[in-house]
Order: C-alpha cells, then sequence, then structure tokens
C-alpha cells in the first residue's frame, strides 16, 4: 500500500457521513436553503476535521498500545506499519491546526467582533472538541479506555452537531431540539456499541474497558435496543410536535434498517459479522438526517 492510500486508509472515510449528519439536520431546521450557506460548509468542512482528526488520533493511540495486534475489521496504519507513530503525530498535528483555522472562520463568520461572548464560547468548545477527539486513545488516561466513549459520541456527534449549528445560524435555541439532537447522539453511539460489540473479546484481552467489556455482551445488546429505539421515539415527538404535512414523515423509511439491524444484534454470535452492520447503521444515521433536513 502507497502512503496516499494508507492516509486515505486512516482517514476512514466511511465514517465521514455519521459525522455529519447532526451538522446537516441542525442547518436545516435552522434554513430551509441551508446548503446554500457559507457556515454550513464551513462547519461541514470543520466536522470533517474533527473527524479525520479524531480516526488519526485512534489509529495512533491504539496502534502504540498495542490495542490493534490481530483486530477485526479494517486494517490500521500504525499497528501495522505502514504508517510510523511520529508520521501519524505529525499528520495529527496538521489536521488539528487546519481544522482550528477553520473553525475560526466559522466562528468569526456567524458571530464577528459584534458578540465576542458567543465568539469566545465556540472557540473554547473548539479547543475541546480538538482535545477530546486526540484523548479518546490517546494518553494514559483515554477515555475510550474506561467506557466513557460512548457519553463523548452522545454529546459531540448529536448534541453539540445538532445544537451547534442551529445555534450558528439562529443565535437561539428551542428545548424541543433536543429531540432530533438526542435521535442523532443515540444513532451515532449505537454506531459506536456495534464497533465495541464486534470488538468485545479482544478490547477485554488488550485491556480495554469499552461500556460493552463492562456492561457484558447480553446487556450491551439490551442497551443497543434503547439507544436505537429512543432515537426512534425522539424524531417521531419532534415531527408530532411539528406536523404539518404527510410527507414529513419520510424519515420513517430510514428506521427500517435501524429495526433489521437489532433483530441481526439480538441473534448475533460471531462478533466478527457485525462489522456490516456499523455501515447499515452509519448509513441509515446520515439517510435519517436527509430526509428530515428536506422534509421536516
Amino acid at each position: 500500500m502507497n502512503k496516499v492510500k494508507a492516509w486515505v486508509a486512516a482517514a476512514r472515510l466511511r465514517t465521514l457521513p455519521l459525522s455529519v449528519s447532526g451538522i446537516i439536520l441542525g442547518s436545516a431546521l435552522a434554513e430551509s436553503l441551508f446548503y446554500t450557506k457559507s457556515l454550513f460548509w464551513l462547519a461541514i468542512v470543520t466536522t470533517i476535521g474533527f473527524q479525520v482528526l479524531s480516526n488519526f488520533a485512534n489509529d495512533y493511540g491504539d496502534g502504540v498500545k498495542g490495542t490493534d495486534d490481530q483486530r477485526q475489521g479494517e486494517k490500521r496504519m500504525v499497528a501495522s506499519g505502514i504508517i510510523s507513530p511520529k508520521q501519524m503525530r505529525i499528520g495529527m498535528i496538521v489536521t488539528g491546526v487546519i481544522t482550528f483555522l477553520v473553525a475560526t472562520l466559522l466562528i468569526f463568520g456567524a458571530f464577528g467582533m459584534e458578540n465576542i461572548l458567543m465568539a469566545f464560547i465556540f472557540f473554547n468548545l473548539t479547543l475541546l472538541a480538538i482535545v477530546a477527539a486526540v484523548k479518546y486513545t490517546v494518553g494514559k488516561k483515554a477515555y475510550g479506555y474506561s467506557g466513557k466513549g460512548d457519553l463523548f459520541v452522545f454529546l459531540f456527534f448529536g448534541l453539540l452537531s445538532v445544537l451547534g449549528s442551529y445555534f450558528l445560524f439562529m443565535k437561539s435555541l428551542t428545548w424541543d431540539l433536543l429531540l432530533p439532537a438526542i435521535s442523532i447522539g443515540t444513532f451515532s453511539t449505537a454506531v459506536l456499541n456495534l464497533n465495541n460489540l464486534r470488538d468485545r473479546e479482544h478490547d477485554a484481552r488488550a485491556g480495554k474497558r469499552t461500556l460493552v467489556v463492562k456492561l457484558g455482551v447480553e446487556k450491551a445488546k439490551v442497551y443497543h435496543l434503547f439507544l436505537l429505539l429512543g432515537g426512534m421515539m425522539a424524531a417521531i415527538m419532534y415531527s408530532g410536535m411539528h406536523r404539518e404535512s404527510a410527507i414529513q414523515w419520510l424519515f420513517l423509511v430510514s428506521f427500517l434498517p435501524l429495526l433489521i439491524n437489532i433483530q441481526t444484534v439480538f441473534k448475533n454470535k460471531i462478533p466478527k459479522s457485525l462489522d456490516g452492520e456499523l455501515k447499515k447503521v452509519a448509513l441509515s444515521t446520515f439517510f435519517f438526517a436527509i430526509l428530515m433536513a428536506l422534509f421536516h
């Protein structure tokens, strides 16, 4: 594998649709023509930057700890020796700097110099997101190794992504927006839970105490059910509160693969076979965000 392909593989492009789902939905709830706005595209690029940084950091952190040795799923670049730890650290720094610069343009585009307080708050959120992306698996106290990764995904992929992007456009929030934010957050967390269900045996041997390792397989499957059904109910509640026409319920189509996934997870006996389910749930979440964005 050449270096270009290695870096593309390390970026894990298949994770990007899930990462931008919250931005798409939050922006659409704020602006009917969200995709024509420069703020939207800056937010998309910033979010992609955070996701790629997180993927690089995950590759690096698990690689140097030996967690990715003989792992299930796609090959990791540091563990396989294709990209050295030093090269990956440089990649993380470059990605972090570029992401911060784009986020700066986004924040000033949204608030200018008229609202320094809100700009300051979003600057700090940007720095927090960068630190959180790196600390997931990097360092002695990496929170992904102590079962806190689920909370990070729910907060950053769900609440912050949807509510933050809405606020950038509207400079205000309403409580009902928590419902679609919860939907994106729980669906995204379900993807992580699937990943941890797939890797549970290897994670346990490597000392990675994910929530699945802590709960055990059967309880983790019930937790998965709770995440997906909870996200579906939150979306249905939001749409019911804002019902205007029948077409706004078209997003329910995206729930069919999620319901099938629940059945697949409960029947699963071979962890490795869950690998394909990650893509299904991630793309279903993206599809849900698109449908709700277009027809809310």
